[in-house]
C-alpha cells in the first residue's frame, strides 16, 4: 500500500525530487504523534559563551566557528560528549536554526494532502519511542547539548531534543524508499601502481539533494574528543552523524546507500555508525567489529580506507547482515549496489543492478579508471566530475547515471596516509577545493590547509550558464506541479528551456507533465514520447514514462 502511495506521489512531485523529503515528513508526523523521547543522562557542565572575534568568526574557550574565504563553515571542538554538544550548540546556534527552518518550510510546502496526512498516521508503527536504545549515550548527550540551541518555535512539533534525535534517521528513511527517486552517490578507492606516489587515495560524490538552499552553509567538523580518535567530518550544522570524514589514525568513513526494505521498527542510523566507526576504530578489523554489533534501519554500504591495513574495503550492513567486500587488487569501486558474497546474488540486490542506475554509473567508473595508469587528488576529482555517459555518450546535464548529476551535497578526495581531506566549495563538484590537514589541524587547533585543486574550466562554459537558466525553469515547473503556483509557460520559454538542457530525458519529462496538468494531452504526449528517446536513468523511469504516454494517448 505504501509503495502504491509513492508512485502516486512521484507523478506529482516529480522524480528529480531526493526521498530524504518524504523520509523526513515521514520522521516530522512521527515525532508529531508520537510521545517525547526522554533526555539521556546528562552531565552539569557549564561551557560559558562564545566571543565574536569578527564577523562570521566566533571562539569559546579553544573551541571555534569561523567561515572562510572559500565559503565554508570550518569547527574546532574538544572534551566530553556533554561539553561538546553545548559548545557546538553556543557556536553555531544561528546555523543550526536556519538548518531546521529549511527543513520545517519544506515539510509546510510538500505535504500534498490530508489524505497522504491520514496515511502516514497508518504508518507511524514503523517508529517509536525505543529510538534511544539504539544510539550510544556519548551520542545522546552531544545531540541533546547541541539542540538546547535550537530555537522554541518548533516546539509545536516536538520539543528540541526529540525532534534533532530524529533529523538524524531521516537520511535513513530516504534511502529505504529509493524505489522512488533516490540519487545515488559514486565512490572509489585506488592504492599502490594505481595512484602516483603509491598511497591509498579515495574520491566520493555524496549526492543528496535537499534544494539549494539546504546546501549553501556545509559545516566542516573537526572534532578532539576526550575518548576515541580526532577526527573531521563534512556536512551541515545540526547534523553529528557522518557522511564523509577521516581520522588521525588514517580511517577514513564514506557511506553510500543501497536497495533497502521499508524499516521495520528503530535502529541505528548509519550515519551514527559511520561516526562511531571513525570515532573509535583505526583499522578495517575495528571498523568491521563495531558495523557488525550494531543494528541499522536500512542497507547501506561503508567504505572504509585504512593507513595501517594500507587498502580499503567495502563492509555492506542490511537490517539483518553484514557482508564484506575486498577487491583484492588497487581499485575498489563503490556506487549503490552489494558486492560482497553475502549480498551479491540476492534477489533485491539482482533487482537493483537491472533497474536502477547503480550499475551504469560502476561501469563508467571503471572506463574511467582504465583511461590513465596512475591517477593523482587532480585526476581523482576529473572522475568525480565527468558528466558523460558510457564511451562519451550524452547523457544531458543532471542525469542520475552521470558520476556528476550536478546535485551533489559535497564531494571529497581523501589520502589517509598524508592525513589530508580535501572538500569541494561551491557549485556543486565544480568550484575550488580545499585541501586540510588533519593532524596539524588538531595539534594547532586551528585549521591547516594544505593545498587546494582548481575549479573545473565548466564553470567558465556557456554550457554551464545554460544550465543555472535550466535548473530556474525546471524550479518553476516544478512549484507548478507540485505546489500549485501559477505558471504558464511562453514558447520562446519552453524553446529556451529544451535549448539549454536538450539531450536530458528530464527536459521532456518535466515538459510533458507540465502540459498533462494543462490537459494538453497532445503536446504532453509528444513530449514523453521525446524523453524516451534520451538515455534514461533506469527502467523505473521508462516504466514511468511509458505509463504516462500511454494515459495521454487514452485522453486524447
Amino acid at each position: 500500500m505504501l509503495k502504491i502511495l509513492l508512485k502516486y506521489l512521484s507523478r506529482s512531485l516529480g522524480i528529480f525530487l531526493e526521498l530524504f523529503l518524504f523520509g523526513f515528513i515521514f520522521l516530522l508526523f512521527f515525532i508529531l504523534l508520537n510521545s517525547v523521547i526522554d533526555a539521556p543522562k546528562f552531565d552539569k557542565v557549564y561551557v560559558g559563551k562564545r566571543t565574536k572575534i569578527a564577523e562570521n568568526h566566533y571562539v569559546l574557550d579553544n573551541n571555534y566557528l569561523k567561515k572562510n574565504e572559500y565559503g565554508i563553515w570550518e569547527m574546532y571542538i574538544e572534551g566530553n560528549p556533554s561539553e561538546r554538544g553545548l559548545i557546538y550548540g553556543e557556536l553555531a546556534k544561528e546555523l543550526v536554526q536556519r538548518q531546521e527552518d529549511i527543513f520545517v518550510s519544506q515539510i509546510n510546502q510538500l505535504v500534498p494532502s490530508q489524505f497522504f496526512q491520514q496515511f502516514l498516521r497508518l504508518f507511524i508503527g514503523f517508529f517509536n519511542s525505543d529510538l534511544p536504545d539504539y544510539v550510544p549515550l556519548e551520542n545522546q548527550q552531544e545531540i541533546y547539548g547541541i539542540s538546547k540551541s535550537f530555537s522554541d518555535k518548533y516546539n509545536y512539533i516536538a520539543p528540541k531534543y526529540t525532534r534533532i534525535l530524529n533529523y538524524h534517521a531521516a537520511h535513513d528513511i530516504g534511502h529505504a524508499l529509493n524505489d522512488y527517486s533516490m540519487v545515488g552517490c559514486t565512490s572509489f578507492a585506488l592504492k599502490g601502481d594505481r595512484t602516483e606516489d603509491g598511497n591509498l587515495m579515495i574520491g566520493r560524490n555524496f549526492d543528496f539533494y535537499v534544494g539549494d538552499e539546504f546546501a549553501e552553509d556545509k559545516l566542516l567538523l573537526f572534532m578532539k574528543p576526550t575518548t576515541g580518535h580526532a577526527f573531521v567530518s563534512y556536512s551541515w550544522a545540526g547534523f553529528t552523524g557522518v557522511a564523509s570524514g577521516l581520522n588521525d589514525q588514517g580511517l577514513s568513513v564514506t557511506i553510500n546507500a543501497s536497495k533497502s526494505d521499508l524499516p521495520t521498527g528503530s535502529k541505528m542510523p548509519i550515519s551514527l555508525l559511520a561516526r562511531e566507526i571513525l570515532q573509535y576504530a583505526s583499522t578495517i578489523e575495528e571498523a568491521l567489529a563495531i558495523a557488525k554489533k550494531r543494528h541499522t534501519f536500512v542497507s547501506e554500504t561503508l567504505m572504509i580506507g585504512s593507513t595501517k591495513d594500507n587498502k580499503a574495503i567495502l563492509i555492506e550492513k542490511s537490517p539483518k547482515k553484514t557482508g564484506v567486500y575486498d577487491s583484492q587488487e588497487n581499485t575498489l569501486i563503490c556506487s549503490n549496489h552489494y558486492q560482497s558474497d553475502t549480498f551479491k546474488n540476492t534477489e533485491v540486490n539482482r533487482q537493483n543492478i537491472a533497474e536502477s542506475d547503480s550499475k551504469y554509473r560502476y561501469n563508467k567508473v571503471q572506463e574511467l579508471l582504465g583511461k590513465q595508469k596512475t591517477f593523482n587528488p587532480t585526476s581523482i576529482l576529473e572522475v568525480l566530475r565527468n558528466q558523460y555517459g558510457q564511451n562519451k555518450d550524452t547523457l544531458g546535464m543532471g542525469n542520475p547515471r552521470a558520476i556528476n548529476q550536478m546535485i551533489v551535497h559535497h564531494s571529497v578526495v581523501i589520502v589517509p596516509e598524508k592525513s589530508l581531506f580535501y572538500v569541494s566549495t561551491t557549485d556543486f563538484q565544480l568550484g575550488e577545493f580545499v585541501g586540510y590537514d588533519l593532524k596539524k589541524t588538531i595539534q594547532q587547533k586551528s585549521t591547516s590547509i594544505a593545498n587546494c585543486l582548481e575549479a573545473s574550466p565548466f564553470l567558465e562554459t556557456v554550457n554551464y550558464q545554460e544550465f543555472l537558466a535550466f535548473k530556474k525553469t525546471k524550479k518553476r515547473i516544478s512549484n507548478y506541479l507540485i505546489l500549485n503556483q501559477a505558471l504558464n509557460l511562453k514558447d520562446s520559454e519552453i524553446k529556451a528551456f529544451i535549448s539549454n538542457n536538450g539531450e536530458s530525458y528530464v527536459t521532456y519529462e518535466m515538459l510533458g507533465k507540465y502540459f498533462m496538468k494543462k490537459s494538453n494531452f497532445d503536446k504532453a504526449g509528444a513530449m514523453f514520447s521525446k524523453a524516451l528517446t534520451k538515455e534514461l536513468a533506469s527502467h523505473q523511469v521508462k516504466k514511468e514514462l511509458e505509463s504516462l504516454l500511454k494515459e495521454c494517448k487514452e485522453k486524447k
